[in-house]
């Protein structure tokens, strides 16, 4: 799972604030860790000293991280455009305090008009894709689903190619690989591992039809001459501050008298990435298009992203982030695995039945109970390898940050639940 908020919607509108840039980390405070390569190969092509950005989904979880990162560079970009449906107070008012050499460029609008899309590309360099719908339960309807993942995604690179963007790239999702429908496990896998990918879920497939797309624009002739670079980065269930799925896991368990529902058996072994660290990938690897001798092994390639975050269930991750706080966790599935994968093919069967009446999405399926219980981790050794990714933040930081997120935002959901359910 992708754990970024949806983007790219609404009517075109274009708000342009002159705003200056410095540094934000974590929750606004500078991060720890230079991140530097292993490698001191090309030192002055690995920089994004003098680029123009633009960063799509600017507005979401994952897009303001790597917004921030991006700031925190000792040789920042001279521009960075931020582009989404809509952006948050919250957002706003982050944006509104940086001061530096950085100019920042707020740019509201919807990534299927063309019109807009031309006028955000306009004299960009690298163009940064996070903006995406995201649905694990069928709740978004195909049609939109296809128009913002797939079609979006299409628009933006004939965009890139009329304007004259040179690097392109796409955040992917570990779902374009699997689980597959059959519950086939990989252990610690890679960029070369064979894997039976048969998902048809609707927001897998259309996922992987972006990635394709933009992996096949390597090397297209741009309008002046150039050529497009790409690569796409395949990134591991992310959390972190300010994730929603973290806060809507936490509501269940508010709900639940402070004990975390379990809905991923244990043995179940998932490799999750903290924001910080996806965010740091984007970075090296937009770094790495510019530098020609890191490019030639980059560009047109995916990458699996994750970090030092121990293998564990996907409920356990939930447990163990808020363990300290004295949260509990379920300590078995609600029903056998067997059964609450035909359980969930029941609650299917009647959404089918009801569809000409009403539109019933069930809370759970068969896609969902699948990935939620196949153990399934990858390693990060071909983008260390290829671009000199390493994780900028350690577990011990990760659990830590988020942790303190989770542990402010407790009151407040309380009070939300308490009138929800007055």
């Amino acid at each position: 799972m992708q754990a970024n908020l949806p983007h790219g919607l609404l009517s075109a509108r274009e708000v342009e604030p002159r705003l200056k840039a410095d540094f934000c980390g974590a929750g606004g405070e500078p991060s720890s860790r230079d991140g530097k390569s292993t490698t001191e190969e090309e030192p002055r092509a690995m920089s994004l000293a003098g680029v123009s950005c633009l960063v799509t989904g600017a507005g979401g979880f994952l897009g303001q991280r790597i917004v921030c990162l991006l700031l925190e560079e000792e040789e920042a970009p001279a521009e960075i455009r931020l582009l989404d449906k809509a952006f948050s107070a919250e957002a706003l008012g982050r944006f509104d305090k940086f001061k530096g050499k950085t100019e920042l460029k707020i740019l509201e609008g919807d990534i299927r008009d063309v019109t807009f899309l031309h006028r955000a590309c306009q004299g960009v360099s690298l163009v940064i894709h996070t903006a995406s719908l995201i649905d694990t339960l069928g709740l978004i309807e195909k049609k939109l689903l296809w128009e913002v993942n797939v079609t979006g995604t299409q628009l933006l690179l004939e965009a890139c190619i009329r304007c004259n963007v040179q690097h392109f790239i796409y955040t992917s999702t570990i779902e374009v690989t699997g689980p597959n429908c059959k519950g086939d496990p990989i252990f610690n896998g890679d960029e070369d591992t064979a894997y039976e990918s048969t998902s048809k879920f609707p927001y897998a497939q259309s996922k992987r039809l972006a990635e394709d797309a933009v992996l096949k624009a390597d090397g297209q002739v741009l309008k002046d001459g150039g050529t497009l670079m790409t690569c796409a980065l395949r990134s591991m269930y992310i959390f972190g501050e300010g994730c929603p799925f973290l806060q809507g896991h936490l509501d269940k368990c508010l709900l639940n008298k402070n004990i975390y529902l379990r809905f991923s058996r244990k043995e179940a072994l998932v490799n999750p990435v903290y924001v910080g660290n996806i965010a740091w990938a984007h970075v090296q690897a937009a770094k790495a298009l510019r530098a020609p001798q890191r490019a030639k092994h980059v560009r047109g390639k995916f990458y699996y992203i994750s970090d030092d975050t121990p293998h564990m269930s996907y409920a356990d991750l939930n447990y163990e982030l808020t363990k300290e706080l004295g949260f509990g966790i379920e300590p078995r599935l609600p029903m056998p695995l067997t059964m609450l994968y035909y359980f969930s093919l029941l609650l299917e069967m009647l959404s089918f039945l009801l569809r000409p009446f009403v539109r019933y999405v069930p809370s759970t399926n068969r896609h969902l109970v699948t990935l939620l219980n196949t153990p399934f981790t990858f390693s990060y050794r071909k983008a260390q390898q290829d671009f000199g990714y390493v994780p900028r933040y350690s577990w011990e930081e990760a659990k830590q940050g988020t942790g303190e997120w989770l542990a402010s935002v407790i009151p407040q959901r309380r009070l939300i639940l308490q009138s929800s359910t007055a």
